[in-house]
């Protein structure tokens, strides 16, 4: 039988294109490749106390860890803001530290968290707020099971976080040498009912507080006065850095500055604990 030559001619583009067209195909069925920089990996945390309570978290360990090594390692804790909440813990890496790991903006501060930090960022089920005993539950199992420095663990959060942060570094302070609350707030109430020892531990934890002046979220009026009322019962290595200009996004700054993550390794909990 005659081939038409144009139709010959149509078989042999088709023969040329087959072998590219058969790998896009292939390419759309094999899973998203993760960014070059992710070291992260999801893990799960449950906590039963009258309720149960399931975070899921992601976890960084740094670049030269060793889990048989002598070495003991700072732990940065983030605790993300509302729109964050759900089932999709990859969502914690929207903003803040889990998002540095994976190449957001701001190499240097990256580097340093990459290198110096383990970094655990849980993520808050769907509908619920930080809730403090599971937030400590979770400090205590992962100090069971990684090689975690105890007097540099740190605390951060941002918005729903930012609030968190308040709470639980006032409740337990002996537990952190220094926290960062990003555009939240807090009550006095733990430090009012607190023991003298823990008040003691209070009085030497380092406070880093940031906040837009023009949050329309979270007024600016929630940092000052938890800066306010702690600078009134003693506690001496705190500040409150105010965005002239930044509305409630006064995070992207602040976790891409490295000057935050040297300040926080300058900082150590001494032995004022009250457990």
């Amino acid at each position: 039988m005659n081939t038409h030559p144009h139709s010959a001619s149509a078989l042999r583009r088709t023969q040329r294109l087959l072998p590219a067209a058969l790998a896009l195909a292939a390419g759309t069925m094999l899973p998203p490749v993760l960014h070059a920089a992710e070291n992260q990996t999801v893990h799960t945390f449950t906590h039963t106390q009258n309720a149960t309570t399931r975070y899921e978290y992601l976890l960084a360990l740094p670049t030269a860890y060793s889990a048989s090594g002598e070495k003991r390692w700072p732990l940065l804790l983030f605790l993300h803001g509302s729109g964050e909440r759900g089932n999709d813990v990859w969502l914690v890496a929207k903003h803040g530290p889990p998002k540095l790991l994976r190449g957001g903006p701001g190499e240097a501060a990256a580097k340093l968290l990459a290198e110096n930090f383990i970094v655990v960022s849980p993520q808050c089920p769907k509908g619920k707020w930080w809730d403090t005993e599971t937030v400590l539950a979770l400090l205590d199992d992962l100090a069971a099971r990684h090689r975690i420095d105890a007097r540099r663990v740190y605390l951060t959060g941002l918005s729903m976080g930012g609030y968190g942060a308040w709470d639980v570094g006032l409740t337990q302070p002996e537990r952190f040498a220094a926290i960062v609350p990003i555009c939240g707030g807090g009550s006095s109430k733990p430090v009012l009912s607190a023991e003298p020892a823990r008040r003691k531990a209070l009085r030497t934890l380092g406070v880093w507080a940031f906040h837009g002046a023009k949050d329309e979220s979270v007024p600016l009026a929630e940092s000052q006065r938890m800066v306010d009322f702690l600078k009134k019962i003693g506690v001496e290595d705190i500040q409150l850095t105010v965005y002239p200009e930044a509305k409630h996004d006064s995070w992207t700054t602040t976790y891409a500055n490295p000057e935050l993550y040297t300040w926080l390794l300058r900082h150590e909990r001494q032995a004022t604990a009250t457990r």
